[in-house]
């Protein structure tokens, strides 16, 4: 995070420019709020470069109930257009001088590569265009010296995700959900009538939303710009395995076209081309659905909400610390952190990879998309297949066991489904250990095939079933002597922290039973993400979305009759839950285990709420983790601020309990499920037959996946609560605090 400058504070304006992307509007709250906070003059730049070029009320300074209410809104509040003006030096002039009477000296720039490289630009011809006006007379030397650098930093806001320096861009998050949820009712519709679906996604020369958006709906072909078929009667090969795949016994088929998608040779290939291809091989209608600008719209995920109010503040105590020698930056994410890059050297590696597309050059195009794209579309190239390739002769074909630990949480079936079929296309047997720990116990193991998991992808639950149970001294003999019968090589636990407890005990007793002498390991599947090693738990994602989309209902209902909730969401003692919702819905007040709750704390939030609703407040949000205090409970709450709260306001609870368990995976949930997947297998496959057989649990870390030593387990947990003793999204409590805290003469209260 970019340290405080001890220079006079700057004016700050901020614009989106380009293509809308969802997020959009909580990347400008997030700038206005922070801005705030630190006490400088903050103006929002309306209709992009077409705003800073005409001036006047489209350059208008924000308060803080500017943008209230935009957090969960699509597109972008305060316009984006294209400027054919400021890409002439005399529209940048005009620009400059708009800018600069006002006193800004300082441009957060929300948009893709063409909008940043004209903001760089602008930055650059800066002392010269003050310069010029002065010698016009437009402007005062004063005011000129005043402003006499311009400090430039940019977020990118694009649902392609396709620009270098971050992981993720504003709006893919939401773009996938909107794909996903798009090709999970075509399946359904498809495999009623046993259609072929070719679905049309977005991405110019990226293929990122079409590749993942094939992994998260379990799409049996995807055509991308970066790695096309690399075989000159692909078409052959494609509709050879729709049909395969059909004689197996799938009832669907879904081909991802990318919009940029090209063959070996460079040429295009549509959507068109690939539905008169598979009619002619097949013999059969395809449809086509082209997803057009529904990806771009709507509002925006929970990851698109909290992802932006990091970037947005990060970029203004980037501002803050900029000096004149300082290079440009962009504000971008790494799996879960903040990254600074130059801004330009990110430009241009993004226009270097569309460069290595157009010149054929696909093998360097798939590195420089990096090791998470290439893992993905490896991943994908199996997938999709109709049947696994058969064993090697004289191959050892392992035994290898899946099973569920712990409370469900959505996308623990489209990590089976990943590993069952990695693993037999690896010439391994999958067993399938019903109903969790309990069904090793009992014995309630079957072999699994290709089509057991077919449909897995997108459906939520755990058809393998889950169960909570703790094993005592007699279970570890039946465990053992199941393990035995069924010649279990190598053991994957999906769950939660049950699980993991569980996986831990069968490790510890290998010296009195030799049976489970076996590689274990463990992938972190849990809503609360309370578990060891891994930054993000497979079904947190999922929650928090639902957790947003039923709090957005509730602020709809408060809104409209002077009324403050107080919602309980899960977590048990973790409050990730807790806190990132708060973030994703613009709650006022977040209690979370983690800082206690006092009554010091009630009285102050109370008496927030009551000068509030006196000066025109209208709703109240306050977000409590279910185990935040053992006394001060929700109803608790709810009662204290009805009482005291007299004829202000009215106050509601809900306990939104096991609605956040529910549901379908995200597509974030899918992607993760699926890449974890993989490299378990890869691990259970690489320590078979080992001695002593490893013991471990798989998460992500600062942006890499990363083994940890199951023998470490109780170290790195607070046992007593039940929840890592790191827990990295705790450092984004003060930026938190800066988006909810009232801001001056604030009117509108949650947003």
């Amino acid at each position: 995070m970019a340290q405080m400058s001890t220079q006079q504070p700057k004016s700050l304006a901020v614009l989106t420019s380009g293509g809308d992307a969802p997020g959009m509007n909580a990347a400008v709250r997030a700038v206005v709020r922070t801005a705030l906070d630190q006490d400088m003059d903050v103006y929002a730049v309306y209709e992009g470069y077409q705003g800073m070029v005409d001036g006047g009320e489209r350059i208008r300074k924000m308060s803080w109930d500017s943008v209230g209410g935009i957090l969960h809104q699509g597109g972008t509040a305060i316009g984006s257009a294209r400027c054919t003006a400021f890409r002439n030096r005399e529209g940048r002039l005009q620009a400059a001088r708009n800018l600069v009477t006002l006193g800004i000296n300082s441009l957060i720039v929300i948009g893709g590569d063409g909008s940043l490289t004209g903001a760089n630009l602008f930055r650059q011809e800066w002392p010269e265009l003050l310069a010029e006006l002065v010698e016009q007379e437009k402007i005062s030397r004063e005011t000129a010296e005043r402003c006499s650098q311009l400090a430039i930093v940019g977020l990118v806001g694009s649902i392609d995700n396709d620009m270098f320096g971050t992981d993720m861009t504003i709006g893919a998050d939401t773009a996938l959900h909107r794909i996903t949820e798009a090709v999970d009712a075509i399946s359904s519709t498809a495999a009623s009538h046993q259609r072929t679906f070719v679905v049309e996604v977005m991405g110019r020369n990226c293929g990122y939303l079409a590749l993942m958006s094939a992994i998260a709906t379990g799409a049996d072909w995807a055509l991308i710009p970066e790695s096309p078929p690399n075989v000159d009667n692909w078409e052959e090969k494609m509709c050879q395995v729709l049909k395969v795949g059909r004689e197996a016994g799938r009832r669907d088929s879904i081909v991802i076209v990318a919009e940029g998608a090209q063959d070996r040779n460079g040429n295009p290939i549509s959507s068109n081309y690939v539905k008169k291809v598979l009619e002619e091989y097949l013999g059969q209608k395809a449809r086509i659905t082209v997803l057009g600008h529904v990806q771009r719209g709507g509002s925006p995920s929970a990851f698109d909400r909290y992802l932006t109010a990091l970037l947005g503040h990060a970029a203004v105590l980037e501002i803050l610390s900029a000096t004149p020698q300082n290079e440009p930056q962009l504000i971008g994410i790494r799996e879960n952190r903040i990254i600074h890059s130059p801004l330009m050297g990110c430009v241009e590696q993004t226009h270097a990879i569309a460069g290595v597309i157009a010149a054929q050059d696909y093998e360097k195009a798939m590195e420089m998309r990096g090791g998470s794209f290439k893992e993905a579309f490896r991943a994908l190239r199996t997938l999709v297949r109709a049947l696994p390739h058969p064993p090697t002769p004289g191959q050892k074909r392992l035994r290898l066991a899946v099973l569920h630990g712990g409370g469900p949480a959505p996308g623990m079936n489209t990590a089976v489904r990943a590993a069952v079929r990695l693993g037999i296309d690896n010439g391994h047997i999958i067993l399938g250990i019903n109903n969790g720990f309990q069904g090793l116990i009992d014995g309630d193991i079957d072999e699994m095939d290709w089509m057991s998991v077919a449909g897995w992808a997108l459906r939520g639950g755990a058809e393998l079933g889950t169960t909570r149970k703790a094993l005592t001294g007699s279970d570890f003999y039946a465990i053992a002597r199941h393990i035995e019968e069924h010649n279990i090589e190598g053991l994957l636990m999906i769950g939660g922290w049950a699980g993991y407890q569980a996986a831990y005990r069968l490790y510890s007793e290998r010296d009195n039973f030799p049976a489970f002498n076996i590689p274990i390991i463990c992938l972190p599947a849990s809503i609360n993400n309370n578990l060891p090693g891994s930054e993000l738990s497979i079904g947190a994602d999922t929650a928090l979305n639902n957790i947003m989309e039923v709090v957005d209902k509730i602020k709809q209902s408060a809104v409209a009759s002077r009324r403050c909730f107080v919602v309980e969401v899960m977590g048990r003692y973790c409050g990730y839950l807790a806190l990132m919702s708060g973030l994703a819905t613009g709650a006022e007040r977040v209690y979370l285990h983690e800082e206690g709750v006092t009554l010091k704390d009630l009285q102050k939030d109370l008496a927030y709420l009551v000068d509030g609703f006196k000066h025109g407040k209208r709703l109240g949000l306050m977000i409590r983790n279910e185990n935040a205090n053992l006394f001060y409970t929700t109803e608790f709450m709810s009662a204290l601020f009805e009482e005291e709260g007299g004829d202000l306001f009215d106050v509601r609870h809900a306990i939104l309990g096991h609605l956040q368990q529910g549901g379908d995976p995200s597509p974030f949930d899918r992607i993760q499920a699926t890449r974890l997947a993989t490299k378990c297998v890869e691990f259970l496959i690489e320590e078979a037959g080992k001695t002593p057989a490893a013991g471990a649990f798989i998460g992500l870390q600062t942006g890499k996946v990363q083994f940890f030593n199951l023998e470490d387990f109780p170290r790195m947990v607070d046992s007593a609560h039940q929840r890592p003793i790191e827990q990295w999204w705790l450092e984004l409590r003060p930026i938190a605090k800066v988006m909810a805290q009232p801001g001056p003469q604030s009117q509108e209260g949650v947003t």
